[in-house]
């Protein structure tokens, strides 16, 4: 598991989730990036933690019913990155 957690270059991994600030520049940008974000997290039936802030967006996965950070977290933290790289979307690295 650490080795697919460490290979989330745009995650960090803390308190048994995995948290990432995703750099949008504007309110509009940052919910036309959640909108698509609650797509993925329908479509994978879990859901993160999101923060919208002016000029950036912070989420975090964990999956509460085991406790920690499983699979579908890390799925679904890749595939939020590539979401923010098809909107051009940089991460607060």
């Amino acid at each position: 598991m650490q080795d697919r957690i460490d290979e989330l270059t745009q995650w960090q991994s803390a308190d048994d989730a995995l948290h990432a600030r995703f750099l949008t520049g504007s309110f509009v940008s940052g919910v036309r990036f959640i909108n698509a974000i609650a797509d993925a997290a329908e479509a994978a039936g879990h859901h993160p933690d999101v923060d919208l802030r002016f000029p950036h967006v912070d989420i975090s996965l964990t999956s509460h019913d085991a406790g920690s950070i499983t699979d579908k977290d890390i799925d679904l933290a890749n595939e939020i990155s590539q979401i923010a790289g098809d909107q051009g979307i940089d991460a607060e690295i």
